[in-house]
Order: structure tokens, then C-alpha cells, then sequence
């Protein structure tokens, strides 16, 4: 069981990567981008073949993640010049990637087992510093030395890179060019009273948004072993979900707090996901179902407790707005008498 929760935490930190992309296209732009299906893949895809040719894994992955700011770029194009529907964008250039992926990887699946990659490059220079005796320790004083973690040095690679990730992000929203990102999703019309390009804005809000998405399948694949050319499929509803999961569990005013939410909602979700799995009357075809119904429970409580949470207050101010009347006419029945 810890092991199982273990795992989830370490998948849920890689897809929080791509979560943080999903909620500028989704939230910040309000941009319905299917292209994330697409460019996950092709994160995957290009630092797959770059690790096989000998590429050090550190530029491979950053080529995976620039493969996909391209990606979104085109998206955001085919959206501002061309006058497509933003969800049309998305879906042409998903089917569009399926066909560049096959043509980049050459092949449907492409083994990583046995290549050099990010985790085992980090992990050496966190074995080197021996710091897992010092971190394991409160296992072993709770007796559960057994049940502890195997791999120690993944996790804290993932917690670094989430970290300088949601970091970035911060910053970036808090810029001049991020607040007009912003606002360019809220109110377009405002921006270009502001002479403000938001075209532009919309393009590189895009590419931003599947950078990201490219960057975590180029890191789930140096996790899983292989990249496959349908291990984008769903990816939008795991985004979606790790999104509002956070939105409904801790809140959005803030974007510090917003971006922490989405990272703590993909890890949410990538437990309910390994919960899920350990039902015995499930099987893992059924496991997009299960996505389907938390996106949907998602979705819908918080608008049935905000409607049960109107209806009792307007009950409540209708039985005082009652007895404030019962005591008028009390009152003037006295005064007449």
C-alpha cells in the first residue's frame, strides 16, 4: 500500500507539469486546447529518439519540451490568422501530431530501459551526496523500514524540478507580459483597447501552455521505460481533473496558490487513480471511465453545494425578512390601540 501510494505521488509530480500547462490554455486564456494529446506525445517522442541517438538526456529533454512550444504555437496561429474555432485548432493539430510522432519515433513504441536517462543521471549525483540514510531515517524509527520507499532519489529529483517549474510559472504570471496574458483571457477586447497584440499574446500563451505538456511526457517517459505513440490519450481529462480537483480543494484567488492547488490536485488525482486500481471489480480499461466520473463529480459539486448554500441563505433571509414583519404590525397594532 505505501509503495502503491508511493508511486501515485511520483507519477502525480511528473503530471502536475502538464496540469500547470493545461490551466493556462484552460483557465488563463479559457482556450479548450485538445493539442495536449498531441504534444504530450511528441515531448515523449523527441527525447526518446534523441536518448537512443546518444543525446544527453538533459538536452533531449529540453528539445521535447521546445518540440511542443512549437506545437502550441501553431495551435495559437491556426486560431488568431487563420479564424478557426479554438477548439477546431486543437483537435486538427492533434490528429496532425499522431502522424508527426509516428514519422519522429519511426516506430509505434521505443524501449528506454536500458539508456542513460534524467532520472538515473540526477539520481547518481543525489547517491553521491549519500543523503538517503538521512532522509530514510524516520522509517526506520518507526519500525516500517521495509515498507520505505525504493526510490528515494526519483522522488526528490521530481520534487526539485516541480518546484523550479511552479517557481517560473510564479514569476512569469507576475510579469508584465504575464499579467497581459491574463488579462487577455478575461476580457480580449479590453487588452486591445490597450494597443496591447493579443495575438501574439494568445500564440505564446499557447506555446507556454504545451512546452509544459511536452516537458512531462518527455519526463514520464525516462520514468516509465518507453514511449509509446498512444500514451497521449486522455491526457486532456487528467489535466482537466488535476485542475478543478485543485480549484475545488484548495481555491484560486491567488495565482501562488492557485499553481500550488493544480500541483496538489494532480497528486490527488494520481491516487484516487491508484486507489481505483486496487478495487478488485475494476480493471484498468476501466480506469477512463473512473477519470470520466471525477471530472464530472468535480465539475458538478461545487455548483450543487454553491446552489444548496444560496437556497438555505435566501430561506434564512426570507423567515427574517418574516419575523421583521410580524414585528412591524405587532408594533403598530400597539401603538393603535
Amino acid at each position: 500500500m505505501v509503495s502503491a501510494l508511493y508511486g501515485a505521488v511520483e507519477s502525480g509530480l511528473i503530471y502536475a507539469i502538464m496540469a500547470l500547462g493545461v490551466y493556462i490554455s484552460f483557465r488563463l486564456l479559457d482556450f479548450p486546447d485538445l493539442t495536449v494529446d498531441g504534444s504530450f506525445v511528441t515531448g515523449g517522442a523527441v527525447t526518446s529518439v534523441m536518448i537512443v541517438g546518444g543525446v544527453d538526456p538533459f538536452t533531449a529533454t529540453l528539445a521535447g519540451a521546445i518540440s511542443g512550444f512549437f506545437a502550441g504555437c501553431i495551435t495559437g496561429i491556426l486560431h488568431t490568422k487563420g479564424n478557426i474555432n479554438p477548439l477546431l485548432s486543437g483537435i486538427l493539430m492533434m490528429i496532425a501530431l499522431y502522424s508527426i510522432n509516428l514519422r519522429i519515433m519511426g516506430q509505434p513504441n521505443i524501449p528506454l530501459l536500458n539508456e542513460n536517462t534524467l532520472f538515473t543521471t540526477i539520481s547518481g549525483w543525489w547517491e553521491a551526496m549519500n543523503l538517503e540514510a538521512i532522509f530514510m531515517a524516520p522509517f526506520n524509527w518507526l519500525g516500517i523500514a521495509d515498507f520505505a520507499p525504493r526510490s528515494f532519489y526519483t522522488l526528490m529529483s521530481l520534487l526539485v524540478v516541480i518546484i523550479i517549474v511552479k517557481k517560473l510559472m510564479d514569476f512569469f504570471l507576475r510579469t508584465e507580459a504575464g499579467v497581459t496574458l491574463r488579462a487577455t483571457g478575461d476580457n480580449a477586447k479590453m487588452v486591445r483597447s490597450f494597443s496591447a497584440n493579443t495575438s501574439l499574446y494568445i500564440v505564446i500563451g499557447m506555446g507556454i501552455s504545451n512546452m509544459l505538456v511536452a516537458f512531462s511526457g518527455a519526463m514520464i517517459v525516462q520514468h516509465n521505460g518507453f514511449a509509446d505513440i498512444n500514451l497521449g490519450v486522455g491526457m486532456i481529462i487528467i489535466g482537466l481533473a488535476s485542475v478543478i480537483i485543485g480549484e475545488v480543494l484548495f481555491g484560486k484567488d491567488k495565482i501562488v496558490r492557485m499553481t500550488l492547488a493544480v500541483v496538489l490536485g494532480a497528486i490527488i488525482y494520481r491516487i484516487i487513480y491508484s486507489l481505483a486500481l486496487r478495487v478488485d471489480f475494476l480493471e484498468a480499461s476501466d480506469m477512463k471511465l473512473i477519470t470520466a466520473i471525477i471530472v464530472v463529480v468535480a465539475l458538478v459539486f461545487p455548483n450543487w453545494l454553491g446552489h444548496s448554500n444560496a437556497k438555505s441563505q435566501y430561506k434564512k433571509s426570507k423567515a427574517r425578512a418574516t419575523e421583521k414583519k410580524g414585528e412591524i404590525h405587532l408594533a403598530s397594532t400597539k401603538s393603535n390601540s
